[in-house]
């Protein structure tokens, strides 16, 4: 019997959580574009299939038409939002536009038993997240309403002979009230899928292969200092130990003392060959008045690459290359047939150099954020490093506006120090997704010991997501925010005034650049 289900993303921005929600409930998942051959699908053996939402609209010219492998492969269906319209326009249903649209909550009436809705009984309103402005209007030959809203007369729909389910309404999001227990109920009821995919399967898993594929050769791995590559550093050296080699370059444009804690935590705790090199001036020389964040990206990761190759090559016998690469990096580079832009150009997908004619091995490839954290947590990883926030691979250089220097570096730091010690000091740090300090390229007018000062200004950013696709806002008390801009001031030179980014995302990103 088959544990995994498999994912056809076609462009939502919740395809990955879905992804990560059957994993949580302890299934494997991957995600696929629609053109996905028979081949492949038969390969895959999935026991269920999600189809994710979509930004298109079914009402277009030009549609997406649901791959007939999919529909005759005999397999399980769940559609969700685009996906049921997708499914209801094959078997020659009516799909329209809606004059009123539903985005965000909406109220969801369960209208029939199902397998899909077990342990909810018909009549029960759920609050349920809805985004979708068209809708269904009339149901395909042989599927069975399951629900309503008060805008969409079919929110839920079953075929119980070819075993397809369908919801507008997003089971994935952590808004919709008991989203969790109907996807299990997907899972478990429909599917028949069981709970195999545990932190401790996984470790196993990943060791195995790595042992497999490295064999009795030598590795090396770039490390950031990060969550990630310190994980794929702590999984190779418990697989091959001594034939693994870390790489540590220091661009100058890390967080304060993150050198030596690197160290610490690489050399010293967890035993491991750390080479360190010193390049900050390399670094702050490329970058001088380079001011364009694109640009930024792309200097930092050139030069990091060449300066990693220059020491790689004094390494002899070496025949791989690690690297932290996770499933969402793989996801958002392949082509999926989504619509997704790309924001960011700087993650370590495509990131080999082709000539240094070293293997490629990248142990959490197909790991979630999440499930890299628990295995860290597994493998002994101080904790302090596995509840770290995101940080850039660029580093501080795209949380500097304009061009960068080392003062400039300095100054950030420092203030990056002030925020993080203060939210941990107040139970926060871990109740946030994300917390940055940004230097703003403009100064402003204080007044210190009643003398006039003209200095910088920088920002403060805090956020709470699931998914880092969508971000709100995290209401830091005043009195906190209050005592935290007091201690900017006061202690970091240079600074004149502090301001706090209220901005979701969108409209905007969760890093300024």
């Amino acid at each position: 019997m088959s544990n995994l289900i498999l994912i056809i993303d076609f462009g939502s921005q919740y395809t990955q959580l879905i992804a990560r929600r059957v994993r949580e409930s302890g299934v494997y998942s991957v995600v696929k574009s629609n053109n996905i051959s028979k081949k492949e699908l038969f390969n895959l053996n999935p026991a269920g299939i999600i189809l994710s939402g979509g930004p298109d609209s079914m009402t277009l010219k030009k549609k997406n038409n649901l791959s007939k492998n999919i529909l005759n492969a005999n397999i399980p269906i769940l559609g969700i939002c685009y996906g049921m319209q997708l499914i209801t326009d094959f078997f020659k249903g009516k799909v329209k536009s809606s004059q009123k649209k539903e985005f965000g909550h909406a109220i969801f009436n369960v209208g029939k038993s199902s397998k899909l809705f077990y342990g909810l009984k018909k009549g029960k309103n759920l609050s349920v997240w809805m985004s979708h402005s068209d809708k269904v209007v009339q149901l395909p030959k042989g599927f069975e309403s399951l629900g309503s809203s008060s805008n969409t007369k079919f929110a839920a729909m079953h075929n119980s002979e070819k075993n397809i389910y369908c919801l507008q309404f997003h089971p994935e999001v952590t808004h919709t009230d008991n989203g969790k227990n109907i996807i299990e109920n997907f899972l478990f009821r429909i599917c028949d899928c069981k709970k195999s995919w545990t932190t401790k399967n996984i470790i196993n898993d990943i060791i195995t292969n790595i042992k497999t594929q490295v064999s009795n050769k030598k590795v090396i791995l770039a490390l950031s200092g990060g969550v990630d590559s310190t994980v794929v550093a702590a999984l190779l050296n418990k697989a091959i130990s001594k034939k693994l080699t870390c790489i540590f370059i220091n661009t100058g444009l890390m967080r304060k003392n993150e050198v030596s804690e690197v160290k610490e935590n690489i050399s010293k705790k967890l035993g491991i060959k750390l080479i360190t090199i010193e390049a900050s001036t390399i670094f702050f020389n490329k970058l001088k008045n380079i001011q364009d964040p694109e640009k930024k990206r792309k200097i930092i990761g050139e030069t990091f690459i060449r300066i990693f190759e220059r020491e790689a090559r004094k390494l002899k016998n070496i025949d791989f290359l690690a690297q932290g690469t996770i499933y969402p990096d793989v996801i958002e580079s392949s082509s999926t047939g989504s619509k997704s832009e790309v924001i960011k150009s700087h993650h370590n997908v495509g990131g080999l150099p082709r000539d240094m004619k070293l293997k490629l091995v990248e142990p959490i490839r197909l790991l979630f954020k999440d499930e890299v954290r628990k295995i860290g947590k597994s493998l002994g990883i101080p904790l302090s490093l596995i509840e770290r926030h995101p940080f850039p691979g660029p580093g501080l250089a795209v949380r500097i506006i304009g061009d960068i220097t080392k003062e400039k570096v300095g100054i950030l730091q420092d203030v990056d120090s002030i925020f993080i010690e203060e939210l941990r000091n107040h139970n926060l740090y871990n109740k946030i997704s994300q917390a940055l300090a940004v230097f703003l390229p403009i100064k402003s007018v204080g007044v210190m010991g009643d003398q006039r000062q003209y200095n910088y200004v920088v920002a403060l950013r805090a956020v709470k997501t699931i998914d880092f696709m969508t971000a709100t806002v995290s209401e830091i008390p005043y009195n906190i925010l209050n005592k935290i801009s007091t201690r900017i001031v006061n202690e970091v030179t240079g600074v004149a005034r502090v301001v706090y980014d209220i901005t979701s995302k969108p409209p905007g990103t969760i890093e300024w650049e």
